[in-house]
């Protein structure tokens, strides 16, 4: 038998070793959340015996719990499958809390000592067959239920249903937005389902926090899991908190104003007891001004005129009651415009160029360039740069300038060349260097040059140098 992890009854779950009605022995929440379930943090801490709390708090389908008292010290803990007093017949329930806790909560919920039922027994393996094949039939009879009540032309909608865990009674759960006359009803379901009938209203956030689901927020519905008293909301609320009254949005899966709008209200309150009304009228020297709107985060109102609606301008709400001063004392203030002072932008530095899609390649990139400009910078040095003497190119160095002063030397230095029809060709190669040193002054010669592969051969090429003194 399932531990009752799951809030339907459903077997399949089981956290022991096998399939009992003792529970779980060493977690005591185990392990599985259900509504409005109590984490026992005395679970560890053994309590003197003449204190021990005789009360266990049991839990049935959905939210339904009640208390009752262990009169024959029965050894149980959270988990366990019981077998409580219920009128008429039995019920059967799972242990969900125990201990001095159990006193905390009976104070909480106001439950007295003296209408708490008793404890029967440990639900034994016909006890648990009974529960079981009732929870099976639950949906079942739900649809016939509807289908009744359709016939008959009530205005109601069948939530959920309960079986008794020893099938003697069935609960109806409804809502509806009027009175219902549900007398013929009983009398047709009695016929139908040959058992005791009990019907109960609930309102739609209770069913609701039956059905469950999941919010706009993306987690649990609050009313399904923690959420236990409904506060009324309305309209004002989402006034208050500057939101547009747009019920598709505001409303939750209820039909009704969601329950997380009172959550920060208090908040908003006392942030909005500091700004002036929302009704102020700024009485200027172009005319009257009303507050439009308020941002109580960054403490301003929004103002405009009563002839031309459009420009709208905002103050700090202590301008507005430095403003405000002056017109009780019957002066009239400066137009709006005037008042209104340029704001300097604040440039906010991205330190790590989140808004950056090319934060990966810039670095990169600069590097690449980096090389080549450097690369183009050692091979043909700029005009006006002057070259260190002992770091330019070994061809640059002064050593060559000693070889034409011997006398084998020849007038011409292109006569120990073999090939004697190519003199013509270093007379066009020193045009090859001045072309380089005016690309690279010129970037738009530069990116042509680069763009022709042929002219990248000339890098590596110099012509020897001239001597002036052969």
């Amino acid at each position: 038998m399932s531990c009752g992890c799951k809030t339907s009854g459903d077997s399949a779950h089981s956290c022991g070793p096998k399939k009992t009605a003792s529970g779980c022995e060493n977690v005591n929440t185990c392990g599985n959340s259900y509504k409005l379930s109590v984490f026992d943090w005395l679970s560890n801490i053994n309590n003197p015996a003449p204190n021990r709390c005789d009360f266990v708090e049991v839990r049935f389908k959905n939210d339904r719990k009640s208390f009752y008292k262990n009169v024959n010290n029965i050894p149980l803990h959270i988990g366990s499958v019981i077998t409580v007093e219920s009128s008429p017949g039995h019920d059967v329930g799972v242990v969900s809390l125990t201990g001095e806790l159990v006193k905390i909560q009976m104070k909480k919920k106001k439950f007295s000592e003296e209408s708490a039922l008793k404890i029967y027994r440990q639900a034994n393996q016909k006890d648990l067959e009974v529960w079981q094949e009732a929870r099976k039939k639950e949906e079942a009879v739900k649809l016939e239920a509807r289908k009744i009540a359709q016939r008959i032309g009530l205005e109601m909608k069948v939530t959920d249903v309960e079986y008794q865990g020893d099938s003697s009674k069935i609960t109806f759960y409804y809502t509806a937005e009027t009175r219902v006359d549900f007398r013929q009803l009983i009398k047709d379901y009695a016929g139908a389902f040959r058992t005791k009938i009990d019907m109960k209203q609930i309102g739609f956030r209770q069913e609701a926090a039956k059905v469950g689901g999941i919010g706009s927020c993306g987690r649990e519905l609050c009313c399904s899991t923690w959420l236990t008293d409904f506060r009324s909301v309305n309209t004002n609320v989402a006034r208050y908190q500057q939101l547009s009254i747009n019920p598709q949005k505001l409303a939750g899966q209820c039909g009704k104003l969601k329950c997380c709008l009172n959550y920060e209200l208090d908040s908003y309150l006392d942030a909005l007891s500091n700004f002036p009304s929302s009704s102020t009228t700024l009485d200027t020297e172009k005319g009257k001004a009303f507050c439009i709107k308020i941002d109580v985060f960054k403490k301003k109102m929004w103002f405009a005129y009563v002839d031309s609606s459009i420009a709208w301008y905002d103050f700090d709400i202590d301008l507005v009651k430095k403003l405000i001063a002056k017109n009780k004392r019957g002066e009239r203030i400066l137009p709006l415009e005037d008042l209104k002072q340029p704001e300097t932008p604040s440039q906010s530095i991205d330190l790590i160029q989140e808004n950056n899609v090319d934060r990966f390649e810039k670095k990169n990139r600069n590097n690449r360039n980096r090389n080549s400009q450097t690369k183009q910078n050692n091979n043909n040095p700029g005009q006006g740069q002057r070259q260190p003497q002992g770091e330019g190119p070994k061809k640059n160095r002064p050593e060559r300038q000693e070889r034409p002063n011997r006398s084998e030397k020849p007038e011409n230095p292109n006569a120990n060349s073999a090939n004697q029809p190519r003199q013509p060709k270093p007379q066009q190669q020193p045009k090859a260097p001045v072309e380089k040193v005016k690309a690279d002054a010129n970037p738009d010669a530069e990116n042509a040059q680069q763009s022709n592969p042929n002219k990248k051969k000339f890098k590596k090429k110099y012509p020897p140098k001239k001597d002036k003194n052969a």
